[in-house]
Formats: C-alpha cells, structure tokens, sequence
C-alpha cells in the first residue's frame, strides 16, 4: 500500500472547498434562512456525497472504459439540475415552510449530488488515482468515503455560516437582488463549464 497523503489532502481540500454547485448553494441557503434551518439541505448534501463515493470507489476502474459516453450526459443532466437552482434562487421570495420544507431541503441536497458531475469526476479522480492502491479494501474505501462526505459537510456548512452572517443584511432589496444575482450566475457558470461547451469553443 503506498499511497501519497500530501497530494491526496491538498487535493481533497482544494477541491471540496472552492466554489462549486454544492458550496454556492449553501451559502444561498444560509442567506434565506440561516444555519439552522439550512442543516438539513447540507446533512441532504453529506449523504448523497457518500453515496456518490461508495458508487465511485466501485466503479472508478470500469465505468469510463465500458460507457465513455457517460460521463457527457452526466454533465449535461447536472448542468441542466444546476440551472433550475439557479433560477430558483434568482426568484426566491424568502419564504420558507415549516412543515414541508425540511424534508424537501434534504432532499434537494441529496439530489444535487446524484447529478453534479464535479462530485463524480471528483471521485472517479480520488479512487482510480490516489486511492487505486487499496482499491481491494472494501473497509478503506467505506471509511475515505465518510470522510470524504464529512470535509464536504464541513466545507458546505462554511459556506452557509458565511451566508447566513450576512441574512440580515438582506433586508435591504437592492441588496438582496445583487445577492441573489450573483449566486445565480455563479451557478450557471458553473453549470455551463460542467456541461462542457466552453471547452469546445
């Protein structure tokens, strides 16, 4: 076993916390409604990571070699789920429901992760490169994965305690639309370069 922690915590950090579908998100979410109620939308994040991890882990050695074609559609379908968090944050209205709307955060943050293509490159580049070495060890490869889904709730909760230190300010509208645009057209920059047209142009 012989594998390069330096590179593979640099690589792990640098990734999970620069801006992304997951990160730009949740700080969206600690806008609207501060750490608390957005909990459930990041714990909805941390499992679909790790569900996304173990999935990776097992498929890393043969999904691109057998269907090459499917990490494009997965982009597109992401790029696609991606834009309507765009536009849902673009036309928030700052309301938020007790009742359903802790279920349907989690949710939501579950299935941000089953189509963020950044999430499965992101493993498919952690267990075929990194972590190829114990690729046998289901043990290893379970645990990494918790890991991996815990730095990312780190990560996510960061954002969102960033958010929400500025809710207040919201109340201001002029300031909230400025806000509010511009989380959106992180979003669909990130949904256009993960689609994977800027790169053919």
């Amino acid at each position: 076993m012989n594998i390069e922690i330096i590179p593979l915590i640099s690589f792990v950090i640098i990734t999970t916390f620069t801006p992304g579908p997951n990160n730009i998100s949740s700080a969206s979410m600690g806008m609207l409604y501060g750490y608390k109620k957005s909990f459930n939308y990041l714990v909805g994040i941390a499992s679909g990571f790790f569900v996304v991890m173990i999935a990776c882990a097992y498929l890393s050695s043969t999904l691109l070699a057998i269907i090459p074609v499917a990490e494009g559609y997965l982009r597109w379908v992401g790029a696609g789920y991606i834009l309507w968090l765009a536009i849902s944050i673009l036309r928030s209205n700052y309301s938020f429901s007790e009742s359903n709307g802790v279920m349907k955060a989690f949710t939501k943050g579950f299935i941000l992760q089953l189509f963020n293509p950044k999430v499965a490159v992101y493993g498919l580049a952690l267990y075929s490169t990194f972590l190829a070495p114990i690729s046998s060890r289901l043990d290893y490869l379970v645990l990494l994965a918790a890991i991996f889904a815990f730095t990312a709730f780190v990560a996510t909760s960061t954002w969102a305690l960033c958010g929400a230190a500025i809710k207040n300010k919201l109340k201001n509208d002029s300031f909230r639309k400025i806000i509010n645009a511009s989380l959106s057209l992180l979003l669909i920059y990130t949904a256009i370069e993960l689609s994977g047209i800027l790169t053919r142009l």
